[in-house]
């Protein structure tokens, strides 16, 4: 068995190119991301943060400002549904590159006024339905010919999981395999921030990835399982063995295509048995639905009632613990990483490659816990290599059909140090 990092490897170096950014969104991991852009001056000369809500907003470039890193951020209100009032931001802000870090409702909208106004995209998550839990690229695929032809490029999937996981599937085959024939994606929290119940991020998009059927890859056909259904026990790097579960991912429908000599690619997470038990009672007494209901509620100023529709996973997230407040107590770490088996040379060998990220180490650099910090910081770095010019190609793009030598070179200099296992026990 072999370790190894990447400090090992020759460094490379890329003429500096200045980008003017516009990031969508507010919350946890689009605080992360502008602590990040802000902290890369030397890439990112302009920055504007727009969401619905401006205060947010505000709140983000205040804290910033206070980090002594910049003061010139600048804000606005934006309702990232609505393709009018994106295309009047747009116009009036005229970004190189749209960072889409709000809710993945929104990826098409953001898309639609990018194209209208000569603005360049990227994201983290799929598209995904409102009134339907279903995760997949088709519709943001189709919208390749389009940006393709107005000469823009739009990368999608820049987080870690999909993203970074995406990455090193790319490293992996450059650089160690001639085919992959086995890809399983590991993601484990082993963090604990002492509530009763929260999620690590958004509770909607959360709870709605999790309580859907599981999905994998094999042989040429895709497999359905029930929620939770296939489990097992899995060690992670300096953490030990956790039990994890085999749950439907996106990243897995676009690597199977770019690496079509991939026999079977899964995708495990780890839940601690308090977070499935409470998952089950919300499940359990209708909290996880994601259609409307009929409410009678009380009004404001005490004189009656009035009808109103509700959708109960969206109260749900009014009730549940805020994922930007979860870092200041947040204790453990992340691991995230692939286990990869393949041929090199005629020869089976096999291939880990992951990053341990504390919860403690992402809070005291960006107020923010570890699961932020790993999906604002890729998104950081993809929005680096398009401003440099190294990830720049017209059209709709999942990160691995990029050079990943640059990006893995960055993760490592951005707080995302990873490590490698040659022909260890890959425990599948």
């Amino acid at each position: 068995m072999k370790f190894r990092s990447l400090q090992s490897h020759k460094q490379l170096r890329y003429a500096n190119t200045m980008g003017k950014v516009l990031i969508i969104g507010a919350g946890g991991v689009a605080t992360v991301a502008a602590v990040k852009v802000a902290k890369n001056s030397d890439v990112f000369d302009e920055i504007m943060i727009a969401s619905r809500t401006e205060s947010k907003c505000k709140a983000i470039a205040q804290r910033i400002a206070d980090m002594g890193l910049r003061n010139d951020i600048r804000t606005a209100q934006v309702d990232a549904d609505d393709v009018e009032q994106l295309k009047s931001l747009f116009n009036d802000f005229k970004p190189e590159l749209c960072i889409n870090l709000a809710l993945p409702y929104q990826d098409l909208t953001i898309m639609d006024a990018c194209l209208e106004c000569g603005v360049n995209y990227m994201d983290t998550a799929n598209y995904e339905p409102k009134d339907e839990a279903h995760f997949e690229y088709s519709w943001q695929w189709a919208y390749r010919e389009r940006f393709e032809k107005a000469g823009l490029t739009a990368i999608l999937g820049c987080g870690f999981d999909p993203g970074v996981t995406s990455i090193f599937t790319a490293y992996a085959a450059k650089h160690y395999f001639d085919e992959i024939h086995y890809l399983d994606i590991v993601d484990c929290n082993a963090g604990n921030h002492h509530k009763a119940f929260a999620t690590n991020f958004n509770p909607e998009i959360n709870i709605r990835e999790i309580t859907q059927k599981g999905l994998y890859y094999e042989n040429g056909k895709y497999i359905e399982t029930e929620p939770m259904e296939i489990h097992k026990p899995l060690n992670y790097p300096g953490i030990g063995p956790k039990e994890s579960y085999l749950l439907h991912h996106e990243e897995i429908e676009s690597l199977v295509i770019n690496y079509p000599t991939i026999k079977r690619a899964r995708f495990w997470m780890t839940f601690g048995e308090a977070y499935l038990k409470h998952l089950e009672v919300i499940q359990n007494i209708g909290m996880d639905r994601i259609d409307e209901v009929e409410y009678e509620a009380p009004l404001a100023d005490g004189t009656g009632t009035a009808k109103v529709k509700i959708v109960p996973l969206q109260f749900l997230k009014a009730v549940l613990p805020n994922p930007q407040d979860l870092g200041e107590n947040y204790d453990g770490e992340t691991s995230i990483g692939c286990r990869i088996r393949g041929l090199k040379d005629g020869k089976e060998q096999t291939y880990y490659v992951y990053n341990n990220c504390k919860h403690q180490d992402a809070y005291n650099e960006t107020g923010m816990q570890g699961v932020s910090y790993t999906t604002g910081v890729p998104a950081m770095i993809g929005a680096m290599m398009f401003c440099k010019g190294i990830w720049k190609k017209p059209g709709v793009h999942n990160v691995e059909e990029f050079d990943p030598d640059p990006f893995m070179e960055q993760l490592n200099k951005q707080g995302l140090p990873w490590h490698e296992i040659f022909n260890g026990d890959l425990e599948f």
